[in-house]
């Protein structure tokens, strides 16, 4: 079939395609045969068609993706379709620390006023610190305590609006884009002649509110600002002209006070001069706003959970909502494990409760303070019949021992050069697939990645061992439990018995020996070993100090006075690393476990492929075989 050279293609949008288009149309036109399009005018008025044509196409495209949430790319529209669906994205977040103010006065009573002011510093930065409510507080004997006092890093920012309904355009806003939701207050004034202020509290669920109530609502506007509006006499009390409404709040700068652990007050506080601020609990939960990704994650969950907390993404839903410094949720319910203070997170159901663990943004987990504050801004969501638990995560590191062959006539690289490639395949590997909540460690996955970092690596052996820093309480006759939840590598009973077994520890010292490092192992048949070396050899104190259970990863050190821990990786260290060698190449976290590659211990090693080269003198030697390696004292 003939193609009709005077119809405009229009199935193309890129600039060259669309001129390429027009000069096609042109040239089949009889006014424009044999005209040079290269050499005249008529190129410049084609190149404006062509980019009109272009942008238009462009705008188009760009129109029909801001119209959905899963396509919108903008954060205005992102906000504005999350809207509809009841979801308020969250706003910056300053971090808060907890501190006992004590005034040294005879005075009978005092109040701490919201804004008042207090210094810290992290990194060799200045931050200042502000309380947001009124706090008073009477004398006990020479001085008045002001205990627990939530103070926020930023500065403490108060914004009025007198409400004219005749102005249109008239918007309450939160005037920074760092300013802290959290931490708003709304009071209305009746008028400037009235004093009278009522309290306005944030509306998040419309079906409880109705006429009388004084509430505001809360929504993400331009520019990352947040505007607060009222009701209007049917849901929510209307608001009246000359009305003024006071907006307090923190703009804060958001992450960077983190850590700040150390509070002087700036001034004079209530008048008194003589004033000692002691810290309960360092800054912490700064966080950014919300993230594209986030808002798109968690605004329709929010949706389908209808405001109330029953399936676990329910909790993960809320639980980002109101600690906005979670990197990693998990959630699971009693039936699937519980916790117990002394033995950590186990297999054993407990009903009526739900474990939630967080992983953050700082790699620290949650302080007392920011656990009970989670529960409490969840209580409202919860079924009345469970019981939320905040558990911090268990972090299992995966010591790897990574062998490859690669084939020198395929590549100038040296084995160096080749070993530092595979280790940031590892890096890639550990942060895109590990490192988090039900990230699996598969070991032909990793093979393969490695195999596949330069095309001149033509195999590799991969082993893995796994390691679990123990935290203990020195000076103090403790037992601990360590789930590892992967079963034991244990082929038979008293496996490698003579050699230590599949279990190896850091070196420790316990009460009544100041002078011999002990360590951990066990003798294969489910019992852990105490020993100190003598010329190389092992001299076993206790061959009872505890249990290890192969088929379920479980590590049981009876009650044992530690004193004193010898320096772990060249350095000094607060913890004892055990490491196992597990029964499985793939590692399945379980409930609150995370998965971690420990790169510092971590080897790569590359040598020449002989076969590969066609080295006559190799044997059976080069020959690719799996096995497993029995830790030594790491």
């Amino acid at each position: 079939m003939a193609t009709n050279d005077k119809r405009l293609e229009v199935t193309e949008f890129d600039f060259d395609e669309v001129k390429d288009n027009l000069k096609i149309f042109l040239k089949a036109q009889t006014e424009f045969t044999d005209y040079d399009f290269e050499g005249s005018g008529m190129n410049i008025l084609l190149d404006v068609l062509a980019y009109n044509t272009h942008y238009l196409g462009f705008n188009a495209n760009m129109l029909a993706n801001e119209m959905f949430l899963d396509s919108s790319s903008l954060r205005s529209s992102i906000v504005s379709h999350s809207k509809t669906l009841g979801y308020v994205p969250t706003s910056a977040r300053a971090p808060k620390a907890t501190v006992d103010v004590t005034l040294n006065t005879t005075t009978s009573s005092l109040t701490m006023s919201a804004g008042t002011v207090f210094n810290s510093s992290v990194d060799g930065i200045d931050y200042q610190f502000s309380t947001i409510a009124d706090v008073t507080k009477t004398n006990t004997g020479n001085s008045i305590s002001f205990t627990n006092t939530d103070i926020y890093e930023g500065t403490f920012v108060t914004t009025r609006y007198t409400v004219d309904s005749s102005d249109i355009d008239q918007r309450f806003l939160l005037t920074d884009n760092r300013a802290d939701t959290s931490t708003l207050l709304v009071k209305v004034q009746t008028s400037a002649s009235d004093s009278t202020t009522t309290t306005y509290t944030e509306a998040t669920d419309i079906t409880q509110v109705t006429a009388s109530n004084d509430v505001y609502f809360l929504q993400e506007v331009e520019a990352g600002l947040f505007e607060v509006y009222f009701g209007d006499g049917i849901i929510g009390t209307a608001l009246s002209d000359d009305n003024i409404i006071i907006l307090t709040y923190v703009v804060s700068n958001k992450s960077k006070a983190n850590g700040a652990s150390i509070f002087t007050n700036v001034t004079t506080i209530s008048g008194v001069s003589d004033v000692s601020v002691a810290t309960v609990a360092s800054a912490s939960a700064g966080a950014e706003p919300e993230s594209l990704q986030s808002i798109k994650y968690n605004a329709p969950l929010s949706y389908a959970s209808q405001g109330r907390c029953v399936t676990g993404e329910d909790y993960k839903v809320y639980t980002k909502r109101y600690f906005p410094n979670t990197q990693s949720v998990q959630v699971f319910g009693g039936e699937a494990g519980s916790y117990d203070t002394s033995l950590g997170v186990v297999s054993t159901p407990e009903y009526g409760k739900v474990f939630i663990s967080i992983k953050t943004t700082t790699g620290n987990n949650l302080t007392d303070t920011e656990k009970s504050t989670l529960i409490t801004d969840l209580a409202p969501f919860t079924v009345a019949s469970i019981t939320p638990v905040i558990v911090d995560p268990q972090i299992t590191k995966l010591i790897l021992g990574v062998t490859f062959k690669f084939n020198s006539s395929m590549t100038t690289e040296t084995a160096t050069s080749l070993e530092s490639k595979v280790s940031t395949t590892l890096t890639n590997y550990n942060t895109n697939s590990l490192a988090q909540f039900e990230g699996a460690f598969r070991h032909s996955r990793v093979t393969n990645l490695v195999d596949d970092t330069h095309t001149s690596i033509t195999s590799n052996i991969t082993n893995i061992t796994l390691s679990h820093d123990l935290s203990p309480t020195l000076n103090s006759s403790t037992s601990y439990n360590i789930q590892l939840n992967n079963k034991f590598y244990n082929p038979h009973d008293e496996h490698n018995a003579d050699g230590g077994g599949i279990l190896a520890s850091t070196g420790f010292k316990v009460s009544g020996d100041a002078t011999n490092v002990q360590y951990f192992d066990d003798d294969g048949s489910g019992n852990i070993r105490r020993y100190y070396i003598v010329a190389g050899v092992r001299q076993y104190q206790d061959n009872t100090a505890g249990t290890i259970t192969y088929s379920s990863g479980e590590i049981v050190i009876n009650n044992i006075n530690i004193t004193s821990i010898e320096n772990v990786d060249e350095a000094a260290s607060s913890i004892i690393r055990l490491t196992v060698t597990p029964d499985s190449l793939d590692i399945i976290p379980v409930r609150n476990q995370i998965l971690e590659i420990d790169f510092v211990n971590t080897t790569v090693t590359g040598s020449v492929d002989t076969i590969a080269i066609g080295d006559s003198t190799a044997g059976s030697s080069e020959t690719t075989t799996s096995s497993y390696v029995t830790p030594s004292s790491y």
